[in-house]
């Protein structure tokens, strides 16, 4: 008996993931009921002053959460797992469906903020799960994380996959992308593929984790001196054989940043590292020889607050670089992070430690995501009619758009799309639907969603300008100005140079407020807007600058 019904269409479209590397949150709707895949975080750029993360808008889950019937997350990074513990305190989420590493990053993540949610249900290949609209199963892939899945959703108008992040690499450190399965449900017939744009730029294979594998070996072997390697912590297969290159080798290691230990923590409880008497404290390892000891640690973006920029800046309380330490950055730089991971290196060769970084030369870094010819193999393997890229900025989709051209798909059945676009599927067939607004969702200490764009170009305007405070003492009652008015700033200009400037600011704001009180129609809202919009002109007509104009007005009652 059919479960199907495919009198309506399905809906496909994404909260957060396009247009932007980050913040991955895909969604597959039909009739009542509504799938979500990933539920990620983006990392602020610089000009978000202040912003801890992004996260996606929520709204539409909130108002659509009587038809969710689950989270199911592809793999434990954060920019696919990020944002869960901001979704269930807005929104009711049934059940989470993860594979065994991301379970566990989960579940600490939730511990770590006090948040109580028991219904996470671990899944590996063999599971499947079905609802009245919905067939749902995994494929294996490989990543820079264990337990990295594509999702495969049969729905009443055709079968929908999403890719996950994934690359192929014929001699991986851990298990293969079981390519098998992939070109069955290709076969079978997918009618929609979603697939990860990353690494959509650039051209060939990416490298295979195994040549990693062997230049760290190689340079382990060389080294007669105390070895840092800084490496992203969520990368357990490099962790994993850092440390076997470690035991080979007779050393020691301890770990550095928060991150690292956890990662390790959990790599150690899912089984993915096994020798725990490796492992030394930091402590320790400063009472060993420098060639029995590697540390490993976080830091390999330039991060200022991460454990190797401690280290390098001479402020990490356990551990002080020495002229004859070795440091390996096995990574390689994300956009937007050159220039810290220089100041980094600039630091230690001012102290004379010799570095490594990811060159032609010393292969210590592979991407998780594949380059340009694996990303058509995906699409020969899935063979699918309609293609959706996801997962990258506008230049990255649209490049990924054009190797999907390149290997048949039609050009009018490839859709770039942004957050907030719809795709409906009916009877096999994929159309462009009407949209929703769907907007960034700032988060900034334990406030989410008021801080808006508003908000941020004052802060952009204080950074850039500062800003200039008008202390006035005013009784309402009498429509008196009392005493003189008080001109105060915070970078803005120096106070002790620029006297007779702030002379000439504090005779306008009383010229402005003398005005204002005269007006028979005087009201306290009206008196601050016009402060700010005589003084900020006269400021910028002055200086040139355009600080953010601050108001103070204190009813004082005057019994005189």
């Amino acid at each position: 008996m059919k479960i199907f019904d495919n009198s309506i269409d399905t809906k496909v479209f994404a909260l957060g993931g396009l247009g932007e590397v980050g913040k991955n949150m895909y969604c597959v709707m039909h009739g009542n009921e509504l799938i979500i895949i990933d539920s990620g975080v983006l990392f602020p750029e610089e000009t978000l002053l202040g912003i801890d993360y992004v996260i996606p808008d929520f709204n539409f889950l909130k108002k659509n959460e009587n038809k969710i019937k689950g989270l199911f997350i592809t793999h434990g990074h954060e920019d696919h797992i990020g944002s869960i513990n901001f979704l269930l305190q807005t929104v009711n989420i049934p059940m989470i469906y993860a594979p065994k590493q991301a379970a566990n990053l989960i579940k600490k993540k939730l511990a770590d903020r006090n948040i109580r949610y028991d219904n996470i249900e671990i899944f590996d290949e063999k599971s499947k799960y079905k609802f009245k609209n919905f067939e749902i199963e995994f494929i294996s892939t490989t990543h820079s994380i264990p337990d990295s899945y594509s999702i495969v959703i049969n729905t009443p108008n055709g079968t929908v996959v999403t890719t996950g992040d994934f690359k192929f690499d014929l001699t991986p450190i851990g298990p293969m992308a079981n390519l098998q399965k992939m070109a069955r449900i290709g076969e079978k017939g997918v009618t929609l593929l979603l697939s990860d744009s990353t690494n959509a730029l650039n051209p060939g294979m990416s490298l295979s984790e195994s040549r990693v594998d062997a230049t760290l070996s190689d340079l382990f072997q060389r080294q007669t001196s105390r070895i840092i390697v800084a490496t992203f912590a969520s990368n357990v297969y490099r962790l994993k054989h850092i440390i076997e290159n470690c035991k080979r080798n007779n050393r020691k290691v301890a770990l550095f940043g928060r991150s690292m230990e956890t990662q390790i923590e959990i790599a150690i409880a899912s089984g993915y590292i096994k020798d725990t008497k490796i492992f030394v404290t930091p402590e320790e390892a400063n009472n060993m020889k420098p060639e029995e000891v590697c540390l490993l640690c976080t830091g390999s973006q330039g991060e200022p607050l991460a454990a190797l920029s401690r280290i390098a800046n001479g402020t990490d309380r356990k551990i002080k670089i020495s002229p004859t330490d070795t440091v390996i950055f096995s990574s390689s730089p994300i956009p937007g992070n050159a220039q810290a991971i220089a100041n980094t290196l600039n630091k230690l060769a001012l102290q004379g430690v010799k570095t490594y970084t990811n060159t032609s030369l010393n292969e210590i870094h592979s991407s998780g995501h594949g380059n340009q010819e694996e990303l058509k193999l995906m699409i020969r393997l899935m063979k699918p009619k309609y293609f959706m890229p996801v997962h990258g900025e506008y230049r990255m989709l649209k490049a990924h758009a054009n190797l999907a051209i390149d290997c048949d798909i039609p050009k009018e059945n490839v859709f770039v799309m942004q957050n907030g676009d719809v795709l409906s599927i009916l009877n096999g067939k994929v159309r462009k639907d009407k949209g929703f607004p769907c907007y960034d969702i700032y988060v900034d200490g334990n406030r989410i969603g008021d801080i808006g764009n508003v908000v941020i170009k004052d802060r952009k305007i204080m950074a850039n300008d500062g800003i200039l405070v008008v202390i006035c003492n005013i009784d309402l009652n009498k429509k008196q100005l009392l005493g003189k008015v008080n001109i105060t700033t915070r970078g803005f200009v120096l106070v002790n140079e620029n006297e007779e400037l702030l002379k000439q600011i504090e005779l306008k704001a009383y010229n402005v407020i003398i005005k204002e009180l005269k007006n028979k129609k005087f009201n306290y809202s009206e008196l601050k807007n016009q402060i700010i919009n005589e003084i900020g002109p006269f400021i910028m007509e002055k200086t040139g600058r355009k600080p953010i104009v601050l108001p103070v007005i204190m009813d004082i009652k005057n019994n005189d």
